[in-house]
């Protein structure tokens, strides 16, 4: 029997509907821009902040760059979708996104799981904290999220890849599922399905066990402060932190550790966009911008970089120069940055006074 191999596969996208496609795209766009933004700026802090290289900003670091691979192998292509209305994708580009994809959304659960028991050793073991989290144990973690996703998804990939395909080549999606390519080869995947099913039912419910218990401690610690003002703000940390993980997971779990439907369906691709961008979009915000030492940092940094342009343009007025001292006396201004601006200010200021005493 001749069979027609495939060269590229339809991607139907989340709708059908043009008007619906335009709103999506607009969302998604200021979305992604959203994601980036949030991103770039925890990278820029965790860097540019050379007293902030704790563990936990470490973490964050690694975090912001793995969020930013991962939603770039779906985002920009499904922008471009909606935008030409141009559905086709050619089967090595298909395998290229299916493989990034799930790797990367492997990673995103290992490192989730890493920085939920970073913040119970912080929490629950403060006294020892540095010493189980030093920088080599830091790394090492670190680079296990990145070793062992690739590991467990790399086999059954290669296994895919190898599949033939002989149509049909329409996939009810806006990315290349896994679920939905095993159903489109002309041959038997039962034991792909098989492999990817128990795979993916590990990652998930090992990761959730960490972070659920890591949590569960840190509650339990919670409890015991005295201020009744910490305890509030600790429970307002940990509840945005634990609203963002249990969409990430419920949606994930419900998606992928069950039997796929034939064809794919409609509730399969909304899961599939609240885990690959409504979820990526709150994590910079939850995680790292509402942490308020990250905050602070994020103010000195601006701070700083409006006081450098203050001095290069020169020439303030009386009144600008009452505005920067003001700018100078609040608390998360940095101190090493005061020094050579309030000298400026101080000499702008004499010179003003000298010309206002002339003129009279």
């Amino acid at each position: 029997m001749n069979h027609t191999t495939v060269v590229e596969f339809v991607l139907l996208g989340v709708t059908n509907s043009r008007h619906l496609e335009i709103i999506l795209f607009l969302f998604l766009m200021v979305a992604y821009f959203l994601i980036l933004l949030g991103n770039i700026a925890v990278i820029s802090i965790t860097l540019v902040n050379r007293f902030r290289q704790t563990p936990m900003y470490y973490f964050l670091r690694n975090f912001a760059l793995l969020e930013i691979t991962f939603t770039s192998t779906v985002i920009p292509s499904t922008l471009y979708s909606l935008l030409t209305e141009k559905k086709k994708i050619s089967l090595p580009g298909c395998f290229l996104q299916m493989l990034l994809f799930f790797y990367l959304g492997t990673c995103t659960f290992f490192h989730v799981a890493t920085m939920s028991f970073d913040r119970y050793v912080a929490i629950c073991h403060p006294l020892h904290y540095t010493t189980i989290m030093n920088n080599r144990f830091c790394l090492q973690l670190v680079l296990a999220c990145w070793a062992v996703s690739f590991l467990l998804m790399f086999p059954p990939t290669v296994m895919i890849v190898q599949l033939p395909f002989c149509g049909p080549n329409v996939m009810n999606h806006f990315y290349c599922d896994t679920s939905l390519l095993l159903q489109l080869s002309c041959t038997d995947t039962g034991f792909i399905e098989g492999l990817m099913l128990i795979i993916l039912s590990i990652i998930i419910t090992s990761t959730l066990i960490v972070t659920a218990v890591s949590y569960g401690c840190i509650v339990i610690t919670i409890l015991h402060i005295s201020s009744s003002t910490g305890r509030k703000k600790a429970f307002s940390t940990c509840s945005a932190h634990l609203m963002v993980v249990m969409i990430f997971y419920s949606t994930c779990a419900y998606r992928y550790i069950r039997p796929a439907q034939r064809g794919g369906q409609d509730s399969d691709k909304v899961l599939s966009f609240f885990f690959s961008v409504v979820t990526q979009m709150l994590n910079p915000y939850v995680y790292s911008l509402r942490n308020s030492q990250v905050k602070q940092a994020l103010k000195e940094s601006m701070l700083k970089a409006f006081s450098s342009s203050l001095r290069q343009f020169g020439g303030l007025g009386l009144a600008d120069n009452h505005i920067l001292i003001q700018l100078l006396t609040h608390p998360f201004y940095p101190i090493e940055a005061r020094t050579d601006l309030t000298g400026t200010i101080n000499s702008n200021l004499s010179a003003e006074t000298e010309d206002v005493h002339k003129g009279h």
